[in-house]
């Protein structure tokens, strides 16, 4: 979208670029799926009935089954018996495109917590009275994991990782699948500044110490169902991880500018 000025020096209306004929098609496909309630296993029409139905070339209909494709929409085998299929497109499909967008931005802990605060306790709370014995043993173990001191790095690594996984357990059985979403992209965000900054190289023992007792607190409170507990030790729990991460970044960023040659 483009803006200019008139020869009065007034602004001009926005020009919008006219979308090609294979994102109309794209379009279309997109407002089946809403408004026919179509499910992944369906069938598309095939290439000569598109064609027919949108008068344009095979190129241009190839061209639009390969976004959809690239979306995670479709599924297309070639071949006898071949065609294009509706798939459901993954959380991962999903949360990478996302995530690789926003790493030109370099979001810091921060600016992910700023949104993890109000996330994270919303999600938490409606896992309440959700969480199968399944759910339950999944977060015991991951508390078991992280409970005995690193002594290597990639020990430190595993428990910096798993301590986010923990969160994940919460987001899958959330019954808002957009508070679910966006509290596994942030938890997976996270991960990303975690991992591609080595956050977890500075020794810090008392993070995974207090991950640890906030997560044991908060599986006592879902086995009681308290919502209101869960609420605020969630707040309490996310308030206190971004001060630690706070505190490994810096120390990152101060071991960084002491190696040789890094200006």
């Amino acid at each position: 979208m483009a803006e200019g000025r008139s020869a009065g020096g007034r602004r001009s209306a926005p020009t919008r670029r006219r979308p090609k004929l294979s994102e109309l098609i794209v379009e279309d496909v997109k407002r089946q799926i809403v408004t026919e309630q179509l499910k992944p296993g369906d069938r598309l029409p095939g290439e000569a009935e598109l064609i027919r139905l949108h008068g344009c070339s095979k190129g241009t209909v190839r061209e639009a089954l390969k976004g959809l494709e690239v979306e995670g929409l479709v599924v297309s085998r070639t071949g006898p018996g071949g065609g294009a299929w509706l798939a459901r497109p993954t959380h991962e499909h999903a949360s990478r495109a996302l995530r690789n967008f926003l790493q030109f931005r370099h979001p810091d802990g921060h600016q992910i917590y700023a949104l993890r605060r109000l996330i994270e306790p919303e999600v938490a709370v409606l896992a309440v009275g959700r969480l199968t014995p399944a759910d339950f043993e999944a977060l015991e173990a991951n508390i078991a994991l992280c409970t005995h001191e690193p002594v290597t790095e990639e020990e430190q690594r595993i428990q910096r990782i798993a301590e986010i996984d923990f969160h994940n357990v919460l987001a899958d059985v959330c019954p808002n699948p957009i508070f679910g979403f966006l509290g596994r992209f942030l938890n997976e965000l996270l991960r990303d500044v975690v991992v591609l900054k080595k956050v977890y190289l500075p020794e810090r023992r008392q993070f995974g110490l207090n991950n640890v007792d906030y997560h044991r607190r908060l599986i006592d409170a879902f086995r009681r169902e308290d919502a209101a507990d869960v609420r605020r030790l969630m707040l309490e729990h996310m308030c206190d991880a971004e001060d630690h991460l706070d505190a490994l970044e810096a120390e990152v960023a101060r071991r960084f500018l002491l190696e040789p040659g890094s200006g």
